[in-house]
């Protein structure tokens, strides 16, 4: 990971903070948009400095073969420590500080593509290289952490692909809708965002802060690990169905992809592949 574009990334979000207290504490309306204007920039040039470093992948051809664009992958260690679960909220601190500063800087590039979706028709590859590096960083702890607990294997700081056991991509899309923009996020989205958050108790990520099914899967699945020092494959392929669910949401309300995501709870360690298609009826002579 670029150490410039991270410093830039990271000054920019605690500018914006400066800013917002100095507009909302001191009023001090000059400083604060000049705060904030410069605040925006940074971390849109860290944003972009970060996801040139990333190595694209295919470019998204999921409508016409089937497939879905977000591909989420996941596999259970088999050798999982009885205890290490119970201090794993310790350990994975330093992340959280991290994927603190990236949400917001996921936020602003979000934002900031979907202007440029609603002129251009295109996500800027290098951003929205950057915004899938940042669901793949939060999907790695999650899997190491209270989102699956799938593997003692510590997550890598980093937002490119590597061999972790949990991997996570989106096929960049070579046209998007301009219109579609306007509404994704907060009218088609609300359906899927719904049930995310019922599953999950959040509507954007993979946590058991709250109470909610996975929460209460991951609670299940620690103490049978515990007391059995094994993990209940059928509960890591629900929790794999959820967080694929999860995810596939996200990167719809994202603006990341004009394909709407499915009613489905698609479980086990990888993304199911596509349908073939139906071959057609032979046509009946006379």
């Amino acid at each position: 990971m670029p150490a410039l574009h991270m410093v830039l990334l990271t000054a920019g979000v605690l500018l914006g903070a400066a800013a917002v207290i100095a507009l909302a504490a001191y009023r001090s309306l000059p400083w604060g948009l000049a705060g904030t204007a410069t605040a925006l920039l940074l971390i849109l040039i860290g944003a972009a400095g970060l996801g040139r470093g990333i190595a694209p992948g295919a470019p998204q051809e999921a409508d016409r073969a089937g497939n879905e664009p977000s591909r989420l992958t996941g596999h259970l260690d088999p050798g999982l420590s009885r205890w290490l679960w119970l201090v794993k909220w310790i350990l994975v601190i330093p992340h959280y500080v991290i994927l603190a500063l990236l949400w917001i800087a996921f936020l602003v590039v979000t934002v900031a593509a979907g202007f440029a979706i609603l002129f251009t028709g295109r996500y800027p590859a290098s951003l929205f290289h950057f915004a899938v590096g940042v669901l793949r960083w939060n999907w790695r702890v999650a899997f190491y952490a209270y989102g699956v607990l799938g593997t003692d294997r510590y997550p890598p700081f980093t937002l490119d692909r590597s061999d972790y056991p949990a991997e996570f991509d989106v096929a960049y899309p070579l046209k998007l809708s301009h219109w579609k923009v306007l509404f994704k996020s907060w009218l088609f989205a609300l359906p899927q965002l719904l049930i995310v958050a019922a599953l999950t108790g959040s509507l954007t990520s993979s946590s058991t802060a709250s109470i909610s099914l996975l929460s209460l899967l991951v609670c299940i699945a620690a103490v049978i690990l515990l007391f059995t020092g094994v993990y209940r494959p059928g509960i890591f392929d629900l929790l794999m169905g959820i967080n694929r669910w999860t995810l596939r949401t996200v990167t719809y309300a994202a603006l990341m992809s004009d394909k709407y995501p499915p009613f489905r709870l698609d479980q086990g360690p990888l993304d199911p592949p596509a349908a073939p298609p139906t071959p057609a009826a032979p046509l009946k002579t006379a």
